[in-house]
């Protein structure tokens, strides 16, 4: 594996890791390998048919070890006719010295954990995705030209969506607000009860207070791009991270790569830059989001955007 040191540049090909170990309880299944149109295609192929026109050859999965061998039925064998792929595998006693599993936990640890259990075997810059998420080739190829051209030691990247471009209409979604300044992260503010309304959408912290966000507020959608010292970072502010949680809430607690971004950015150590699209994101937060995206991707597939196999060699 390579270190990376201070002012090192990786040259090594930018690797995309696909968090997929979540447990999708909104949806009610396994929607990370639930087809989504008439080929069997899951969405998580596209996701990966759009990455590797964009670039990407190398893909990590972050998994749980329990599917592994159902996952690469699913996904993985047929995506390793075309890209280069490997495994990591997210699990709860995944933790540093000195910490243990509280009794009863089943919640994975988040995205930035997710990210973590990748470590090694992840040599270069790198983007990291959801599993569940459509994002459109325009983002892909944003990541891909960052993380080769511009991607350093303290510089870092997020695909930045219109929060109206992002929203589902059959119940809540979470997203990360975003304060920006001339094309620059400032901070993230996670909110995890947003809906849809008219010109936008609206937050509540306790079921009862709604505030109003316009559509064109940029959001987060875990579509990241970082330098190869990233994970050194994640890795160090863990520690702080669950001694601070976990006393309070041990069952629930999660470690998000938007709470490591805006701790670099408080501590003066990078500069998170936003790459703004008009993509518009699909997904299947609630099984009944299941038929408009079914519709979309037929529509794309129509206008020519997609092959009716994605991964013919």
């Amino acid at each position: 594996m390579i270190t990376v040191l201070k002012g090192m540049t990786v040259t090594k090909k930018p690797i995309l890791i696909v968090m997929a170990a979540g447990l999708g309880s909104r949806f009610g299944g396994p929607k990370q390998v639930a087809t989504v149109d008439d080929a069997g295609h899951k969405l998580i192929d596209y996701a990966l048919y759009d990455a590797r026109r964009a670039g990407f050859e190398r893909v990590v999965f972050v998994i749980s070890p329990t599917v592994e061998s159902d996952f690469r039925e699913a996904v993985g064998d047929r995506v390793a006719r075309c890209m280069e792929v490997s495994y990591a595998y997210q699990q709860l006693n995944t933790l540093p010295d000195g910490f243990s599993v509280p009794v009863g936990r089943v919640k994975p640890w988040g995205t930035a954990h997710a990210v973590l259990s990748a470590k090694e075997v992840v040599d270069a810059n790198f983007a990291a995705i959801n599993a569940d998420d459509f994002y459109g080739v325009g983002a892909f190829k944003k990541l891909y030209d960052f993380l080769l051209n511009k991607a350093g030691d303290t510089h870092h990247a997020m695909v930045g969506y219109k929060l109206g471009n992002t929203l589902t209409e059959h119940g809540y979604v979470a997203r990360g607000i975003c304060e920006t300044d001339s094309g620059r992260l400032v901070s993230i503010t996670e909110r995890t009860h947003i809906e849809a309304r008219p010109g936008g959408a609206a937050f509540t912290e306790d079921d009862k207070t709604f505030t109003f966000v316009p559509g064109d507020t940029i959001v987060s959608m875990n579509l990241w791009a970082f330098g190869h010292s990233m994970m050194c970072e994640i890795e160090r502010r863990f520690v702080g991270f669950l001694e601070k949680n976990l006393p309070d809430n041990p069952f629930k607690c999660e470690y998000f790569l938007p709470m490591v971004a805006n701790q670099l950015l408080q501590d003066g150590r990078a500069e998170i830059s936003v790459l703004p699209t008009d993509e518009k994101w699909y997904g299947v937060t609630y099984a009944e989001d299941m038929p408009a995206l079914r519709e979309a991707l037929a529509r794309m597939g129509a206008e020519g955007r997609y092959p009716d196999d994605l991964w013919m060699e």
